[in-house]
């Protein structure tokens, strides 16, 4: 039976379901975290260091909600805070310098919103994020690995290309939220995730992300395999771009996002 936009957005929750620092586990070597922003703290909702992908050193930065009550609550249930964005950058830019590649792992409901976070200035955070990764000198890619929710995941969003795992999804708002606001009535949600398109298939469609990874097997154990193969084979691809064609390629995939759909439509 296929599965609905909402059961799509119970899988992409599940406390059960593979977070950053698994995928970080069982893709990579040798993986040395990095700590702070070099302004405010250390933020441990979003895992940022350098790491081997085979023979080849990356730079790897994932959000990660925890799985156990303990965890998510010392990772904030993995919602970035103003000084996660700024370390996350703070890595892109040295991973620049150095000529590494750059590998995001995103899986956040949102930014957090907490009144502190907007102190520190999270609007700005993140918009700093998506103008410096437009730019950046080096190959980049995204993976969106479960939630994707709004600008909170789309600070490590902007890339070369941007994969989505079957159960992913990525939107504007939580179908919870978007029901408050359309109907006020939160028990809406599943209608909202419909309206959202929210779903793997529907980023596709719209030509928001570029490929969708199959889920495979409970455990993600042949699922992880292909992801390195695959990653692997995305550096064979970018490394020995041309940084301007890289650039200006990177550009324009976002410049036509929707428009194939919205021809389609007239």
């Amino acid at each position: 039976m296929s599965m609905t936009a909402y059961d799509r957005v119970r899988a992409a929750r599940s406390q059960d379901r593979p977070t950053g620092l698994d995928y970080i586990q069982n893709l990579f070597d040798n993986f040395i975290e990095l700590h702070g922003d070099r302004y405010f703290a250390d933020d441990p909702s979003i895992v940022a260091g350098v790491a081997m992908l085979d023979d080849q050193p990356v730079t790897v930065i994932a959000m990660e909600k925890g799985h156990t009550t303990k965890e998510r609550v010392f990772r904030n249930f993995g919602a970035p805070n103003p000084e996660g964005y700024r370390k996350a950058l703070r890595l892109m830019k040295q991973a620049e310098k150095f000529s590494r590649p750059v590998i995001c792992l995103v899986d956040t409901a949102g930014a957090f919103c907490g009144i502190g976070a907007e102190e520190r200035g999270q609007g700005r955070a993140i918009a700093d994020n998506l103008m410096e990764m437009m730019t950046l000198g080096t190959p980049i890619l995204t993976i969106l690995i479960g939630e994707g929710g709004s600008g909170g995941a789309l600070a490590l969003g902007v890339a070369d290309e941007v994969w989505m795992m079957e159960n992913a999804i990525y939107s504007v708002i939580s179908p919870e939220g978007c029901a408050s606001i359309l109907w006020k009535d939160a028990d809406k949600a599943a209608d909202a995730a419909e309206c959202l398109k929210l779903t793997a298939e529907d980023a596709l469609q719209f030509g928001i992300i570029d490929r969708i990874i199959a889920e495979g097997d409970q455990d993600f154990t042949r699922t992880f395999a292909q992801i390195k193969q695959d990653m692997l084979n995305f550096l064979t691809k970018h490394k020995e771009m041309e940084i301007e064609k890289l650039k200006e390629q990177r550009y324009q995939r976002f410049r036509k996002i929707g428009t194939s759909y919205l021809s389609d439509a007239e």
